[in-house]
């Protein structure tokens, strides 16, 4: 069984997704549901590790990122031996390379 570490940046992104649907979209029942289901994902992980499709085969970036969708949402993770380490989890329509490698993915596209 993989060990799953949740990165600081992504515990903070699960709770900007509960807020906003929470307190901006005003469905606490919603907002549960989709953290719920984006930490079931995860567990997965647990078991299967390279369940994730490689971020490099959707985009030119070069890295060991590899992303699971669940909804709306990317969950974006890199596996190391046994440890899973979730880095990021952004709604699916945001900039989401840009999030990840800032202006540096920019330039490898251009």
């Amino acid at each position: 069984m993989n060990k799953v570490i949740v990165a600081p940046k992504a515990q903070g992104d699960l709770l900007e997704i509960r807020d906003y649907i929470s307190d901006e979209l005003q469905n606490t029942a919603a907002a549960k549901k989709a953290v719920a289901k984006i930490t079931k994902k995860i567990r997965i992980l647990q078991e299967h590790a390279l369940m994730g499709a490689p971020l490099a085969s959707v985009s030119d970036a070069n890295s060991d990122e590899r992303f699971l969708v669940s909804g709306s949402y990317l969950i974006f993770y890199h596996v190391n031996g046994s440890d899973v380490f979730i880095d990021r989890v952004l709604y699916g329509r945001r900039d989401y390379l840009r999030v990840l490698f800032g202006d540096s993915i920019k330039e490898e596209t251009e």
